[in-house]
């Protein structure tokens, strides 16, 4: 008497287990069209959602085709489905958070984009040839010699230059002149610094570059880049705006 009275129980209670699944596969497929439609370069997000999607079909599969005297256990199935929500609600959280970076991104070109034709001090060691003339900065803490070397995009060096300091912030303008006599093209060289009192161990100077932005772009990554002529470098490396 007891098996005839738990088999209706059980039948019913899978019945509504396969009822809720349904509701939540339907969830899913929407939130799957949704993530399509709005981002084609999120491959992840899209490859979890086709991922959850899967995992419902099989599950609808294994309800329909279950022995009806041996339904699966109502908790079992409880659980799997409690966590099939959480991966879709995970979904739908990525997703705004996408266009949350979107809208941010946004905002920073806009507000970066004001500071195009003004000249910058950028953290970088990348110099900016433009109209044949770079500039930077480099800080010594007492008065040394000081030897500055710039290279080509190949690795060759264009000219070095043997310079003397004086304590705290030096400023330094190249005109393009490479050793062989002639002029370097505009673009980007990258740059090296060395001090030290006669006979000590050369040590790196630090030192920024100044440019004039020419431009402004959105890195996949979500990040703003800025344009010196030829160098690129995140709006983030900007030490001042010089004008």
């Amino acid at each position: 008497m007891s098996a005839s009275v738990s088999s209706p129980q059980n039948s019913n209670s899978a019945a509504a287990a396969a009822a809720a699944a349904q509701a939540v596969a339907a969830n899913a497929n929407a939130a799957s069209a949704a993530s399509t439609t709005n981002s084609s370069t999120s491959n992840p997000l899209a490859s979890l959602s086709n991922n959850f999607n899967d995992f419902l079909n099989m599950l609808m599969t294994q309800l329909q085709n279950q022995d009806p005297t041996s339904p699966m256990n109502t908790d079992q199935f409880t659980s799997e489905l409690v966590q099939f929500t959480g991966v879709e609600q995970q979904i739908n959280t990525n997703g705004s958070l996408t266009k949350l970076i979107q809208l941010t991104q946004g905002g920073e070109m806009l507000q970066s984009s004001s500071i195009v034709g003004k000249t910058v001090d950028v953290n970088s060691n990348q110099l900016p040839l433009q109209n044949g003339s770079a500039t930077l900065t480099y800080t010594t803490t007492t008065a040394e010699p000081v030897s500055i070397a710039i290279y080509n995009g190949s690795g060759q060096e264009v000219n070095s230059y043997s310079l003397q300091s004086t304590a705290g912030a030096n400023t330094w303008t190249w005109n393009g002149a490479t050793s062989s006599g002639t002029t370097a093209p505009d673009g980007a060289y990258t740059v090296a610094i060395f001090g030290g009192a006669n006979g000590a161990t050369p040590t790196a100077v630090p030192f920024t570059v100044q440019g004039t932005v020419t431009g402004v772009s959105s890195q996949t990554a979500g990040t703003v880049d800025l344009q010196m002529g030829g160098v690129s470098t995140s709006v983030g490396n900007i030490q001042q705006v010089v004008n």
